[in-house]
């Protein structure tokens, strides 16, 4: 189906989503929003897909909301009915076995039974910067900069943002970053914890994707899956959780094919890409 504001694209096993309104910075907008959602389904129900990747087109990841809408809540003093219901409601459809709390509207990443990386490729801030958040990881150019921008708008962090930030980066790093709503570089960020790993910009978009060439990364894909459960991607809270969700799911493991390929390939001494 035809799309406006993002494109969508199927490669050697990894679903790619770029946010398409280069000349805003990608900013985020409401169609926007559906369009990813509907990708993520696709990417999600797609048995050739292993890996889905998030990105911008042109100089920027996602300039947070697009600056139309905050324009007119401010020239008005308040929401109007229909953007009070387009702020406020879930918008992701309801997934079995997954916690409430990532069944919302930006936080239903998740609850998807695939790795969602976000490839960031440059300004990253505000709504765009909660939504890599739900990301399991965080790939970045060196030319990449981020903000949580809030407190310069005179806002609260939304969407989760409050909650999310400090379980990536601690409590300190968070409060600073809150508080100050500074714009920091890649390399500040990889040594926070927000970024997972950096490249260089000009190979930005043809290495962040994956470890293991064609495939995104080195794992067994139902094993994947197995720690991407609500129990992992949720944030254990407690090493009893953590062991109640690995006990509710060994017997899986240890009797999956990928498992038992993994072993024999360590007695062997020979590196093992699985290939699904």
């Amino acid at each position: 189906m035809p799309t406006q504001e993002t494109l969508y694209h199927v490669a050697n096993r990894v679903a790619t989503i770029t946010l398409n309104r280069p000349d805003k910075l990608n900013a985020w907008t409401a169609l926007m929003e559906s369009e990813v959602r509907s990708h993520m389904e696709n990417a999600e129900q797609d048995d050739e897909v292993r890996v889905i990747v998030l990105t911008g087109a042109g100089r920027g990841f996602c300039a947070g909301a697009d600056m139309s809408l905050l324009s007119a809540v401010a020239d008005r003093g308040d929401l109007d009915d229909r953007l009070r219901e387009q702020a406020l409601r879930d918008g992701a459809s309801r997934r079995e076995g997954a916690a409430p709390d990532f069944q919302k509207k930006y936080s239903y990443f998740p609850a998807i039974g695939k790795p969602v990386i976000a490839a960031i490729n440059g300004p990253v801030v505000g709504l765009g910067l909660v939504i890599t958040l739900y990301c399991d990881l965080r790939l970045a150019s060196d030319a990449s900069r981020f903000s949580t921008t809030f407190a310069r708008r005179g806002l609260i962090a939304e969407y989760g943002m409050a909650w999310m930030l400090p379980r990536i980066v601690g409590i300190a790093n968070a409060l600073d970053l809150l508080f100050s709503a500074r714009t920091i570089d890649a390399a500040e960020a990889l040594r926070m914890g927000l970024a997972n790993r950096v490249f260089p910009q000009e190979s930005f978009l043809e290495k962040s994707p994956g470890v293991c060439p064609g495939t995104g990364f080195r794992g067994e894909p139902a094993l994947v899956a197995h720690h991407q459960a609500p129990g992992i991607r949720g944030h254990v809270a407690t090493a009893r959780g953590g062991f109640r969700h690995f006990r509710a799911r060994d017997d899986g493991v240890f009797r999956h094919r990928g498992f038992q390929r993994g072993c024999r390939s360590l007695c062997a001494e020979a590196p093992r890409c699985f290939h699904g």
